[in-house]
């Protein structure tokens, strides 16, 4: 059994990372430590890396551990609060990993998100990273802050898409749209669109912490088969959207993504609308290729609308 020390594991997806670990290994929980910086550039969150006073801690704490498992961060994509945005999603993956390299970790997952590619055609394994909001860009920084080669640690970033689950306020929402007259998508309806359910995600990255051999530096989480017309019906019961033409879908998104360069937040949930009505496609992950296969199907989509509902 590895000895795996898990940072975030009392958050969203943390527990459900903990839940997936529990009899596998040999799991420590270590309580993330919070970070608030006006730091954007790499050289100056690295600086900061290097001297934060908790650097000591970490580093005894991860000592013998084969694997260091970093799903701690802020995953509030609305959030205007860009000091704290990039303090829990850059610097902290920062901090770690240097405790890691000073702990001589052989492993570290690091759990980014495929916001990092924004709306980029097929969501990859690539380094093509294209922020587009302040939550974003912060994800975005913490994937650079990780991606510096580090003698003796490997390191992986893991790309999940949005994740649901019966708590998860994004998942209320849709399903919110999805009961109401509101409930469209565009045309034909079949494309697929990048959602991921929290038992996948969270087994994925038990996957990546476990599994012997070498591990490609970036992960991203593959497609579960969902379409723009699936999800809408899943979560509503049964419900059949309206089918809009996809060239007024097309226009809608793109006046919300130039509203966006002025206003924030709508940029975020210009972002929302584009998933939901047009979908994005998603290539093979290695995941895949390596006969991993998620541990729920699509069944537990309808069963994720019930618990909701109720």
């Amino acid at each position: 059994m590895r000895r795996i020390v898990l940072l975030g594991g009392s958050g969203f997806v943390g527990s459900a990372v903990a839940e997936a670990l529990a009899d596998s290994s040999d799991l420590v929980l270590l309580p993330a430590p919070r970070f608030s910086t006006p730091a954007r550039t790499e050289a100056d969150l690295a600086r900061l890396a290097d001297g934060a006073a908790v650097l000591p801690h970490l580093v005894e704490a991860m000592r013998g551990a084969d694997v260091v498992v970093n799903a701690a961060g802020n995953p509030d994509a609305s959030s205007l609060d860009e000091d704290a945005l990039f303090g829990a999603n850059a610097l902290l993956p920062a901090v770690v990993l240097r405790a890691a390299r000073e702990a001589r970790v052989p492993r570290v997952v690091h759990v980014s998100s495929a916001v990092v590619q924004n709306d980029k055609p097929v969501l990859d394994s690539s380094e093509d990273l294209r922020p587009f909001s302040a939550y974003s860009a912060s994800k975005v920084m913490g994937e650079v802050m990780a991606r510096e080669v580090m003698q003796g640690v490997e390191v992986v970033r893991y790309r999940p898409p949005s994740v649901h689950a019966p708590t998860r306020r994004v998942t209320r929402m849709i399903r919110r749209i999805a009961i109401s007259r509101a409930a469209s998508v565009a045309s034909p309806g079949t494309q697929r669109t990048p959602q991921a359910l929290l038992p996948n995600v969270a087994a994925a990255i038990a996957h990546l912490a476990t599994v012997a051999g070498p591990v490609p530096r970036v992960v991203h989480h593959p497609s579960e088969g969902v379409t723009v017309t699936s999800l809408m019906k899943d979560l509503s019961g049964g419900r059949t959207p309206v089918r809009i033409p996809r060239w007024l879908a097309i226009l809608v998104v793109r006046a919300g993504k130039t509203l966006g360069r002025l206003h924030r937040p709508t940029a975020a949930n210009a972002r929302r609308v584009e998933l939901l009505w047009l979908g994005q496609e998603q290539d093979v992950s290695w995941l895949t290729q390596n006969g991993w296969t998620t541990p729920v199907g699509p069944e537990a989509w309808q069963m994720l609308a019930r618990q909701e509902a109720s």
